[in-house]
């Protein structure tokens, strides 16, 4: 946990110095008169000055814009400089800078403390270490500190879980997790199993579980507030591992595909930031835990599959799997709970990245009010989305000749499209649902990485978004 620096610490030991190219120009002076051979105020950089009392770092935020990411520009300095920072009393000054902006910067300064496997050696996280902002009263720093411990423990758990190896994720020991995090949090779980999968008739996620050698964990997760007066469902894609299945991918980077279950890990990220931050709502979530593996237990190319909702689905490509298990994910949220948002994350579609690359996700939905919503929220946290169109015209590519559509249609253009219209089959007429493809978020270039790595994507965005929805 952050402590706060006593009103006894008056000799900072550290201090931080966030300022922007303008603001440099104005105050440089008060520094000794070489640093502004090394320091200019641009965006990331890092300059020290040592002093008889204290090391001062001075950060650049660069040209002054309402577009400054200050979480990342936190985030990238405590990352790059974890080797030289102590663990002492700290002081943060930041030039006129507003409240969300000094929360975005602290944020990132303890964002920045991940490395995998999370842990707390980073000097911020000693028990030597405290803060204070200068210019902040209090009770703003109380506030900006618990919500930065909050953030930090559900993405790092939803940045954790997408970063383990593929053997250290299987379905039993995701379930063991859950089962920890619902004693902790009081969440109800509910695991149902292959038998009682069948038994509800959750066909279409089975069809991508019977190739695996795990026992089927269709997990469903719920939060619940006092106070709350709507509930959310929350419905992330949880393929442990994406062989491809029978359509089997290729070998190149087959390694990342570890990464499939970034809508579930945001999920339950999510969940636990909720929980930290006692929010008054309802959460239903539901994961559907499986890998897509190559047995001789697989489904194939050309099965015909009845989902849960009782549609009919042809397989066409089983590496088309997510979207069996998040339909089969949807129809039972909407029909045993009926929330009154629906939403579901997925690392979905090459397509996706094609269009957004590692900028945004893609974002689909019914309902402009929850759309719009959840684009400010994506850019309020950095976390952004872009609205693509659900125009019919998409559907008519997914009818089948033997069932009522299939999972892949036969042209590859507009995959993403194409896969939410599948989605949108499922959501038995929910009039307010969003899916958000964040293939290529999810998982990408970090700075605390070497390779491909978990971003943590989605925690902060729906946090955001749920934050809103209490205050309605």
């Amino acid at each position: 946990m952050i402590k706060i620096s006593s009103d006894s610490e008056i000799n900072f030991t550290q201090k931080f110095h966030f300022i922007s190219e303008k603001d440099w120009e104005t105050i440089q002076n008060n520094y000794p008169k070489n640093t502004s051979h090394f320091f200019n105020g641009k965006k990331k950089e890092i300059f020290a000055v040592n002093t008889e009392n204290s090391t001062i770092y001075l950060i650049g935020t660069g040209a002054v814009s309402a577009d400054i990411d200050y979480q990342e520009i936190g985030n990238n300095f405590s990352q790059s400089q974890k080797k030289n920072l102590q663990a002492v009393s700290t002081e943060i000054i930041s030039e006129n800078l507003t409240f969300n902006q000094n929360l975005e910067l602290v944020k990132g300064l303890f964002l920045g403390t991940y490395n995998y496997p999370f842990n707390s050696e980073h000097p911020f996280w000693q028990e030597s270490f405290s803060l204070n902002i200068k210019n902040l009263t209090n009770e703003e720093i109380v506030e900006i500190i618990s919500n930065v411990n909050s953030i930090c423990k559900g993405q790092f758990a939803c940045m954790d879980w997408l970063n383990k190896p593929a053997n250290y994720k299987r379905a039993p020991l995701i379930t063991d997790f859950l089962k920890k995090i619902s004693k902790e949090y009081n969440f109800d779980l509910e695991i149902l199993n292959r038998k009682e999968c069948e038994e509800k008739g959750l066909r279409a996620y089975l069809s991508v579980n019977q190739g695996s050698a795990e026992e089927a964990a269709f997990c469903i997760l719920k939060y619940s507030n006092l106070n709350a007066k709507k509930t959310i469902g929350l419905v992330g894609k949880c393929v442990v591992f994406d062989t491809g299945g029978i359509s089997i991918k290729a070998s190149t980077n087959l390694h990342y595909m570890k990464s499939d279950m970034g809508g579930a890990t945001a999920v339950i990220g999510t969940l636990i930031t909720a929980a930290e931050r006692k929010l008054p709502i309802n959460i239903t979530a539901i994961l559907p835990i499986t890998d897509n593996a190559v047995s001789g237990k697989s489904y194939l190319p050309s099965d015909v599959i009845t989902a849960y909702n009782g549609k009919t689905i042809e397989v066409i490509d089983t590496d088309a799997e997510g979207r069996m298990t998040l339909a089969d994910g949807l129809s039972y949220m909407v029909k045993n709970y009926n929330p009154d948002i629906l939403i579901d994350l997925a690392t979905l579609t090459g397509s996706a990245v094609r269009i957004l690359g590692n900028t945004a996700a893609a974002l689909f939905g019914n309902n402009e009010i929850l759309i719009k919503d959840l684009e400010i929220s994506g850019n309020s946290t950095n976390q952004k989305l872009w609205n693509l169109p659900m125009w019919d015209v998409w559907k008519e590519m997914l009818n089948s000749d033997v069932a009522d559509l299939k999972n892949l249609p036969s042209s590859p253009v507009g995959g993403c499209i194409t896969a939410a219209k599948f989605l949108e089959n499922f959501i038995e007429n929910h009039p307010n649902w969003a899916h958000l493809d964040i293939a290529g978020v999810a998982f990408g270039k970090v700075n605390y990485a070497k390779e491909y790595a978990a971003t943590g994507y989605g925690v902060q965005l729906l946090t955001n978004y749920i934050e809103k929805v209490c205050k309605e």
